[in-house]
């Protein structure tokens, strides 16, 4: 992070040598290493080259150097007018404005918050917080306000950017006076359309055009310890109170080098950006490692507005979790289905895997549509956050657009395993690359399941102010993830369950919900579910109960437009029993619930499981 006051100048000399030697140590290690899956570091071109970060900030001016009047950021002005497009220099002008004003108003060292939806002002605002300021705070617009005032105040924000429509919110928060911030900025208003207690970012920019021009270098030369806090990410678990996640610009520097040495990433690429930004796996991987490659960034409006977004910016990336790709997926084939081309389709997916052998791609000319759905240029799409079912992932490469899966947490940056484009596995939720380290604590002699416990320059520094619960995670270093699963001999790591949320049955087995949940997402009649455990009347004994909405159209697929709701709980039993019937007893489901109330989530639309409401619905 940034100090609030300046140390000597041989003291940060030495600091300045520790955080480049480093740097230039992994950069040389990824560069020479012989694993064959590192296929981008002994090609040429632009798109495979990787280079030393010491920290965000210089991650960053050196991609300006690099790329500067290359396209940054893609926004939308409106949903009606094309995207605007800001170059690098663009947004160094920008965030250095931002920041010298910033430095200006004496906010060196200061934690500084982010909230809103992804954007070109957010994304800015961030740098100018993280790159020279101090600490960037992004916090969850999902959220209430008595939960956004808590987390300003654990965090000790003295600073804010929000957009309009969190103004009155923040008056609120403001007037309550409970928190340290003393600098309200609104991101999208002239500053005589403000609450007198709010500044504009219009403003700020301007004061620190100013003093650049003056020669102010506060900011410019601030200095910046890429092993001091520089991220502070709280998370949004399914239970329990938030944590504040302490990353380092040293564990973000590991993730902008090395997840690239394995997908490759170049400044013709376009990430499309859809999940929400204070999350670390759209923030690292959606935005600070394409700024690191020189690559563009559009941002969607919103899930309304997705396709309309894709078939116009056409990009070449896409971040996503399971539920985007699956419902993508499912709505692929039941078009095809309603346009009675399902078989047709099936015999030219089947002839393509021959026929590409020999350099012909069929896919060029009857996958069109389909691909047309991802934008049309879609090179690659990753999944992370929870398994996909590698049906899906198949299915999709399948049709000509690469896709990956990848492992990993906020703790760890969060990537911590990612599958390679060719050789990786679908079943698999990453691959250990060199540079990230993790390993299985107490493996199950016969089926070498255990806790994985992640190592690495990209495990976080802990948790803010919470020496007990980092205590409790944190060991020489090492990670406890809280995830069950194995990896295997080629170093895929392989996740079966979350240890929190493991079912131990009388009899002493265990049972993951989410494998279950895995297994019986393959239907195309089961929508959203929760796998959980109740106790039997009759004999005390464990019993593995199912809570489930339906898909209206995978159930229309099935029985038509005109059936009964004995038909779709009868249908229901039906898809349940086909997995039943490939489970071991003890694992089996017993009890069905069938609901149709939403469930009740996270703001990361993760399914409460110890919500006792989500266990409610009408039982079969």
């Amino acid at each position: 992070m940034a100090y609030k006051q300046p140390i000597p100048a041989d003291e940060y000399a030495k600091i300045t040598e520790r955080d480049t030697k480093w740097a230039q140590e992994m950069y040389d290690f990824l560069r020479s290493n012989p694993d064959k899956y590192m296929k981008y570091n002994d090609k040429a071109g632009e798109m495979n080259e990787i280079r030393p970060i010491v920290n965000i900030k210089q991650m960053f001016e050196t991609s300006v150097a690099k790329w500067g009047e290359r396209p940054a950021f893609w926004e939308k002005p409106s949903h009606k007018e094309p995207y605007a497009k800001y170059t690098y220099d663009d947004a160094y002008a920008r965030v250095s404005s931002i920041g010298t004003a910033l430095m200006a108003r004496g906010l060196a060292g200061a934690n500084i918050s982010v909230i809103g939806d992804n954007s070109y002002a957010w994304s800015t605002a961030y740098l100018a917080a993280c790159c020279g300021t101090g600490v960037v705070v992004p916090l969850d617009k999902e959220l209430q306000k008595g939960e956004i005032e808590n987390l300003l105040i654990t965090a000790g924000a003295e600073a804010i950017f929000y957009p309009k429509k969190f103004a009155p919110m923040m008056q609120e928060i403001r007037d309550g006076g409970k928190t340290q911030i003393s600098l309200w900025v609104r991101q999208d208003a002239q500053p005589d359309g403000l609450d007198p207690a709010e500044t504009s970012v219009d403003t700020l920019i301007s004061e620190g055009e100013a003093l650049l021009a003056g020669g102010d270098r506060s900011f410019a030369d601030a200095q910046i310890d890429a092993e001091r806090l520089g991220i502070l990410i709280f998370t949004s678990g399914t239970t329990g109170t938030p944590k504040g996640v302490m990353l380092s610009h040293k564990n973000i520097a590991a993730e902008c080098m090395i997840p690239t040495t394995v997908i490759g990433i170049g400044p013709d690429d376009i990430f499309f950006s859809f999940l929400p930004l204070h999350h670390t796996y759209e923030a690292t991987c959606g935005f600070l490692i394409p700024l690191t490659q020189g690559a563009s960034i559009a941002y969607c409006e919103g899930l309304r507005y997705i396709v309309d977004n894709l078939a116009e910016a056409h990009p070449t990336l896409f971040l996503g979790v399971p539920l985007i790709f699956e419902n993508l997926y499912k709505k692929i084939w039941q078009n095809v289905r309603k346009e009675g081309k399902e078989k047709l389709l099936l015999r030219v997916l089947s002839l393509n895997k021959v026929t590409k052998k020999i350099g012909l791609d069929l896919g060029n000319i009857f996958f069109k549509q389909i691909r047309a759905l991802f934008g049309g240029n879609m090179r690659l799409i990753i999944c992370g956050g929870a398994a996909i079912d590698p049906a899906v992932i198949d299915g999709i490469q399948a049709f000509g657009v690469g896709a990956v899966q990848g492992y990993g947490l906020t703790e760890s940056s969060p990537i911590c395993a990612l599958n390679p484009i060719a050789g990786g596995k679908s079943d698999s939720a990453g691959y250990i690359v060199p540079g990230f380290k993790a390993r299985i604590e107490d493996p199950d002699p016969e089926t070498r399941i255990g806790e994985i416990v992640i190592g690495g320059d990209a495990v976080m520094m802990g948790y803010y102010g919470d020496e007990a619960a980092t205590a409790e995670v944190m060991e020489d270093g090492w990670f406890h993830s809280g995830d069950y699963g194995y990896i295997d001999e080629d170093n895929f790591v392989f996740i079966t369950g979350r240890k929190k949320n493991v079912i131990i049955t009388k009899t002493g087995k265990n049972v993951f919900p989410e494998e279950l949940e895995y297994f019986l997402g393959r239907s195309n009649v089961l929508g959203e579910m929760m796998v959980w455990e109740t106790i039997s009347e009759k004999n005390d004994d464990t019993v593995i109960a199912l809570t489930v909405k339906i898909d209206p159209e995978g159930v229309k697929d099935v029985l038509g437009e005109d059936h009964t709701q004995e038909q779709v709980d009868g249908l229901v039993h039906a898809e349940v029993d086909k997995v039943n019937a490939e489970l071991p007893i003890f694992k089996r489901i017993r009890k069905i619930y069938l609901r149709d109330d939403d469930f009740i989530v996270t703001t990361s639309k993760k399914i409460k499981r110890f919500e006792e409401a989500n266990k409610t619905g009408r039982e079969l």
